[in-house]
C-alpha cells in the first residue's frame, strides 16, 4: 500500500495527544494499518510544549493543509462550528479524508458534511467525538450490527459526573465541587455546556443516529442541566436505594424515539450507577445481545487521541476501497437514513422523584395523594422527615410510578399550588435500565 499522509489541524490537548501516540508507536500502528503512515503538515496558531513539532512542516494557517496536495487525510481538533466546518468542507471539495473529534460541528452539521464526503467518495470518521477514548461509536455501528437497538443510556460528560460523584461521597453542595472542578481543569470558566446538558446532547444525537439510523437531529433533543440538584437529593436517592447520574438516553419506542439529557435515578446496584469522577460509560440494549456497557475515559490528550489514530488506522485500511464497501458513516446504507418521529418531552413515561417541603401538620398528605391519584398517579415509595428545631415544615419524599411527563408536570403544579406546600417541588426522573 502507499504510504498515508497525515494533516493535523489544532495543536491543543487533543492534537497533541494524537501527535504523541503517532510518533511514540509508529511502528505498531504501520504494522496494524498496512502501510506507513505519516505526519506531513501540522496546521495550529501555536505551538504546545507537549508534544514535539520540530521535525514537522507546521503552518499557522490551517487551511494551507486543506489545501495541501500532499494530505491524504486531514484530522480536525480545533473545536468550534464554523472555522472547523469550513475547514473540513473544502478539505473535502479538495477529495481529502477526515477524521474529527468535534462532536458539536457533527450534531449540528455532520447531515451537510456526510452529504458533501458521500458526494466527494471520501470518508468522514468521528470515533473521537464520543465519550473519547471508549469506541462506542464502532460497538454500535459494527460491533452490534446484528441487532436491532432498543436503547442507550450514558453518562458522557466526565464533568457533571465528578461534580454528582463528589455530592455524593463528600456532602457537598453543586456550586462548591463546580468551583473545583473549574480549579482542576474539568470545567470552563463558562460551565454551561457541562452542567445544563448541551455536551451531552451533542454526543447522545450522534449515538441516536448510529442507533436507529436517523438522520442528526440536535435541535429536538430534551435537555435539562444538574444545576438543581441539591446534596439532599443525593442523600435522599442513596436512602431509596438509588443514586444519581446526569445520564444521555436514547430509546425506541412505539409512539417514537426518545431523545433526552437530564439527571436520573437509577437503582444502586446498576453497574452504570457505580461509574464515578470523570470517567464515561454507555449500556446499549440490543435485542440479540441483550445489555452491553462500554466504560473507560471520556477526554483527555491521549485517551481522544487513541480515538484518534484508531479512525486514521481504519482509513488508511480502506483507502483502497470503492466508497460503496466502505463501512457507511453512520451504520446504514444513504437510502436507509431515514426521519422518524422524535417524541416530545411531555409524552415521555418515567417513574420521578419528588421532594417538597411540607406544612408539618395533619391532613397535608392526604391532599397530595389525592391529587396524584385523580391524576392516575401512584406513590411507589415515600420517605418523611422530621422537623427540625424551630422549623414548621418537612422534607417529604415520593417515588412514583410510571407516568407521562405532561400529567406530572400538571399534578406538580397543582401541588405546589396547596397553601401547606412552600417553594417548589423538586423533580428528578427515574429510569431502571434493565
Amino acid at each position: 500500500m502507499n504510504p498515508v499522509r497525515i494533516g493535523i489541524c489544532g495543536l491543543g490537548t487533543v492534537g497533541s495527544g494524537t501527535v504523541n501516540i503517532l510518533s511514540r508507536n509508529k511502528a505498531l500502528i504501520d504494522a496494524r494499518a498496512g502501510c506507513n503512515i505519516s505526519i506531513v503538515q501540522i496546521g495550529a496558531r501555536r505551538d504546545n510544549p507537549n508534544c514535539d513539532t520540530s521535525r514537522y512542516n507546521v503552518t499557522r494557517d490551517v487551511f494551507d493543509v486543506a489545501n495541501n496536495p500532499n494530505v491524504d487525510v486531514l484530522v480536525e481538533v480545533m473545536g468550534g462550528t464554523t472555522v472547523a466546518k469550513d475547514l473540513i468542507l473544502k478539505a473535502i471539495e479538495n477529495g481529502k479524508h477526515i477524521i474529527t473529534a468535534n462532536k458539536a460541528l457533527i450534531a449540528h452539521h455532520g447531515n451537510e458534511i456526510f452529504a458533501a464526503a458521500k458526494a466527494k467518495g471520501v470518508t468522514v470518521a468521528f470515533e473521537a467525538a464520543v465519550a473519547g477514548g471508549i469506541p462506542i461509536i464502532k460497538a454500535i455501528r459494527e460491533g452490534l450490527a446484528a441487532n436491532k437497538i432498543e436503547w442507550l443510556a450514558g453518562i458522557i460528560n466526565g464533568t457533571g459526573n465528578f461534580i454528582l460523584t463528589e455530592m455524593r461521597d463528600k456532602g457537598r453542595s453543586f456550586a462548591d465541587v463546580l468551583a473545583e472542578a473549574q480549579a482542576l481543569g474539568y470545567a470552563e470558566a463558562d460551565p454551561t455546556f457541562d452542567v445544563e446538558g448541551i455536551d451531552a446532547a451533542h454526543k447522545l444525537v450522534i449515538l441516536a443516529s448510529l442507533a436507529f439510523g436517523i438522520p442528526l437531529e440536535f435541535d429536538k433533543v430534551f435537555t435539562e442541566g444538574i444545576t438543581k440538584i441539591a446534596a439532599e437529593d443525593v442523600v435522599y436517592a442513596e436512602e431509596l436505594g438509588y443514586r444519581i447520574k446526569n445520564l444521555g438516553i436514547a430509546r425506541r419506542t412505539d409512539k417514537g424515539i426518545e431523545l433526552r439529557v437530564h439527571p436520573t435515578l437509577i437503582p444502586e446496584k446498576r453497574l452504570i450507577a457505580n461509574v464515578d469522577g470523570v470517567m464515561n460509560a454507555v449500556l446499549v440494549k440490543g435485542d440479540a445481545v441483550g445489555a452491553t456497557m462500554y466504560y473507560g475515559a471520556g477526554a483527555g490528550a491521549e485517551p481522544t487521541g487513541s480515538s484518534i489514530v484508531g479512525d486514521i488506522v481504519d482509513v488508511a485500511r480502506t483507502l483502497t476501497a470503492s466508497p460503496e464497501h466502505r463501512v457507511p458513516y453512520l451504520g446504514f446504507g444513504a437510502d436507509f437514513v431515514s426521519a422518524q418521529p422524535i417524541l416530545p418531552i411531555e409524552d415521555v413515561e418515567t417513574a420521578n422523584y419528588l421532594r417538597m417541603s411540607a406544612q408539618d401538620k395533619p391532613g397535608v398528605l392526604s391532599k397530595i395523594a389525592t391529587i396524584l391519584s385523580d391524576s392516575g398517579i401512584s406513590i411507589e415509595a415515600m420517605i418523611q422527615k422530621e422537623a427540625k428545631d424551630g422549623e414548621s415544615t418537612v422534607p417529604l419524599i415520593l417515588l412514583t410510578n410510571q407516568v407521562q411527563d405532561k400529567k406530572l408536570t400538571a399534578a406538580i403544579r397543582s401541588i405546589e399550588a396547596l397553601d401547606s406546600i412552600t417553594g417548589s417541588v423538586q423533580r428528578i426522573r427515574v429510569e431502571a435500565l434493565k
